[in-house]
C-alpha cells in the first residue's frame, strides 16, 4: 500500500543509519586488516578484496556526505545518482539495484560467452575448409 510521509522519512533515516553503520564495521575490518599487513602477514584474495571495497567505499563517502550534510541537496541525490551510478558506497544501495546490477553482469557475461562460441564455431568451420 501507500505509505505516509512520516513513514518515508522513518525508512529513510533508517536507511542511512545502517548504511553508516554497515560503513563503520566495514571500517574497522579493514583497520584491522591493515594492521596485520603492516606486521607482514598475507591477506587472503577475499580480505583483499573486501579492504578494496572498502577503501573506496570511503573516497566516495566524501561527495555523498556533501548530499546528505547541505540542507535540500539530498532532493539532488537521484540525480546525481542517474548520472554517476557509482557514487554511493556500497553499503548504502538497495536489494532492488544489487539485484539491478547483478543481472547486468550476468547479461553481459552471456553476451560474452555466446561471441566467443560464435568465433570458434567460424575457427572450426575455417580449419576444416582448410584441410579439407
Amino acid at each position: 500500500g501507500r505509505r505516509s510521509l512520516r513513514q518515508k522519512i522513518v525508512d529513510e533515516l533508517k536507511h542511512y543509519y545502517n548504511g553508516f553503520h554497515l560503513l563503520w564495521i566495514d571500517t574497522k575490518v579493514a583497520a584491522r586488516m591493515v594492521w596485520r599487513l603492516l606486521h607482514g602477514q598475507v591477506l587472503t584474495r577475499r580480505e583483499r578484496r573486501r579492504l578494496l571495497r572498502t577503501c573506496a567505499d570511503l573516497f566516495r563517502l566524501v561527495p555523498f556526505l556533501v548530499f546528505v550534510i547541505v540542507p535540500f541537496m539530498e532532493f539532488l541525490l537521484p540525480v546525481f545518482l542517474k548520472l554517476f551510478p557509482e557514487m554511493l558506497p556500497s553499503t548504502f544501495e538497495t536489494e532492488s539495484k544489487k539485484e539491478e546490477k547483478q543481472k547486468k553482469k550476468l547479461n553481459a557475461k552471456l553476451e560474452l560467452a555466446k561471441f566467443l562460441q560464435e568465433t570458434i564455431a567460424e575457427m572450426a568451420k575455417r580449419n576444416k575448409a582448410d584441410t579439407g
